[in-house]
Parts: C-alpha cells; sequence; structure tokens
C-alpha cells in the first residue's frame, strides 16, 4: 500500500467556497475515487490556501490514471480549477515519506 501526501495551493480569496464545495462533493465523484483505489483520501487546508491531501492506494499513478479516464473527472476538474489556476489532478507537488510509525 502506498501512502502520498502532496501539496496545491488554492487561491486564498477562494478558500469558503473551496470547503463548501468539499462539504458537497458529487456522490458520482466519490464513487469514481473509490472505484479507482483512492482509500483513507483526506484534505487538510491551512488558512493561507496551503492544501495538504493524503491518500492510500495500492499504486498511486494507476489510481491518477483511472481517475483521469473518468468523465466525472473532467467535470470536477473543470469546476476546481478556478480554485488553482489550473487542473489541480496534474498539479500535486508529490512529498517524500521520511517516516511511518505502523
Amino acid at each position: 500500500m502506498e501512502r502520498v501526501c502532496f501539496l496545491l495551493q488554492v487561491r486564498a480569496d477562494r478558500l469558503d467556497e473551496y470547503k463548501r464545495r468539499h462539504r458537497e462533493v458529487w456522490p458520482e465523484m466519490l464513487d469514481a475515487l473509490r472505484a479507482a483505489g483512492w482509500r483513507n483520501y483526506s484534505l487538510f487546508l491551512r488558512d493561507d490556501g496551503l492544501l495538504v491531501g493524503y491518500v492510500e492506494t495500492e499504486d498511486f499513478e494507476a489510481a491518477q490514471r483511472a481517475m483521469a479516464a473518468t468523465e466525472v473527472n473532467e467535470r470536477w476538474q473543470a469546476e476546481m480549477a478556478e480554485f488553482f489556476g489550473e487542473r489541480a489532478d496534474e498539479s500535486f507537488q508529490r512529498l517524500e515519506q521520511v517516516f511511518h510509525l505502523a
């Protein structure tokens, strides 16, 4: 199982709306993430817009490809681009794991 942590930057003037949209994630988007192998997926947002994402998956690159192939991801990414100025799913700054306590 891969544990993946990544960073993105949400536009500071859009934080409240970004949080609101994530309280209302489309059911078909949640289903697509699960089907693509995304597990224990969490997003954390700092008040300056720093977004930290964490996900567990068997193969992160394969999970990304599986999501990219879905129609719902295309719609979601188009809606979310206004918060980042680009497609978030292609802009992850992945962090190196240096320690894990099992």
